[in-house]
């Protein structure tokens, strides 16, 4: 067994920036695993400034003054964060308070439907299988009911968390923009002055992470404004909403849309009941999805991600799990990192060479 760990050790580890960037990444996970909710203000930041250098890099192309991009692009930033502050979360709210009124109304409307299922369909259903859905319903709405009231109780306390994180983050923002470049430099202090693994695995992932962050961001924006277009145009109720559901649902490859088509589907059957609208719908929804993943995407997505369809799906169920909507967001570039990781891993040939040449004598 020992010389079994000596084998490993010495065709994985056998350099010495191999076991530092082990023992980084143990640190970074257990950091993320055991302080992710107390160093989130920071997380953001960082996350929103990797997204805004960007801009920055290409006003600075264009001739602009360091210093002056920045402000330009901080400007933009405070204005917009600003106005989904004060007008779309007011009005969003607005909308949830309209649907929440009106969930008695669409649950009598499904009890009136599910009642007369046994004297439609007396070979499939009985009232005895209705009334036990029924009530287990009415048990899971009193448990949903009973969360919505203890979150109410712990609302003061998510308000004053959110309103340190409204006045931290951008302030954070501004001076990792600003700083940006003595920061780096105080981070490559650290680091051995050799390092061609983590040279190797930064320059595969800079490009293909800042073009995911800003591409997804850009997809977001794009599908749910389209999104809203529509259901405004067919008369949806609840637009809004529906409309940032179908845009966030892309963060979630493969599940997301197909997730988020049961309450759009929902609300148009509530509105039109089985007509022609409700068809309507849902054909501009599937052609809307179709459109997203067939055009939308390679043309946002300069650099596709060479990932199976399985190790993203495992991705998006590992670190989700793990980090809940930031782990979605970030499953696909985490999945890339770590099969950066492994490319770049070196590995020690002695070790072989050995056992080559002791099997031939």
């Amino acid at each position: 067994m020992i010389q079994v760990f000596n084998g490993l050790y010495q065709r994985y580890f056998s350099e010495d920036e191999a076991i530092i960037f082990t023992l980084l990444l143990l640190v970074f996970f257990t950091i993320m695993m055991t302080m992710g909710s107390i160093i989130a203000p920071l997380l953001w930041s960082l996350i929103l400034t990797y997204m805004l250098q960007g801009l920055v890099n290409s006003l600075v192309k264009l001739r602009l003054p360091r210093r002056v991009a920045v402000y330009i692009v901080y400007t933009l930033f405070l204005g917009t964060t600003l106005l989904i502050i004060l007008v779309f979360l007011p009005f969003t709210w607005n909308r949830i308070t309209i649907l929440i009124n009106d969930l008695p109304s669409m649950i009598d409307q499904i009890r009136g439907l599910m009642l007369l299922l046994p004297a439609n369909y007396p070979d499939v259903f009985s009232e005895g299988q209705v009334q036990q859905w029924l009530s287990a319903i009415q048990n899971e709405l009193a448990l949903v009911g009973q969360q919505l009231l203890s979150y109410s109780f712990s609302s003061v306390t998510r308000i004053v968390t959110w309103m340190v994180y409204t006045v931290l983050v951008p302030i954070m923002v501004f001076f990792m923009l600003k700083d940006s470049a003595k920061l780096l430099n105080w981070m490559e202090s650290w680091l051995p002055e050799k390092r061609p693994i983590m040279a190797q695995i930064w320059h595969e992932m800079n490009d293909q992470l800042a073009n995911y962050i800003r591409g997804k961001a850009l997809e977001i924006l794009i599908v749910g404004g389209v999104s809203y277009l529509v259901f405004a145009v067919l008369g949806l109720n609840y637009p809004l909403l529906l409309a940032v559901l179908v845009g966030f649902s892309v963060i979630i490859p493969f599940v997301g849309a197909t997730v988020v088509a049961l309450p759009v589907m929902l609300v148009g059957f509530f509105e039109w009941g089985f007509s022609s609208e409700l068809y309507t719908l849902m054909i501009a929804y599937a052609v809307l999805q179709m459109v997203d993943g067939n055009i939308l995407v390679p043309l946002i997505f300069s650099e596709t991600v060479n990932l199976h369809p399985i190790a993203i799906i495992a991705a998006v169920l590992v670190f989700g799990g793990i980090w809940g909507f930031w782990g979605v967001f970030f499953a696909i570039p985490l999945a890339t990192f770590i099969k950066a990781i492994i490319r770049a891993w070196p590995v020690s040939h002695h070790v072989d060479l050995i056992q080559t040449k002791s099997a031939k004598k």
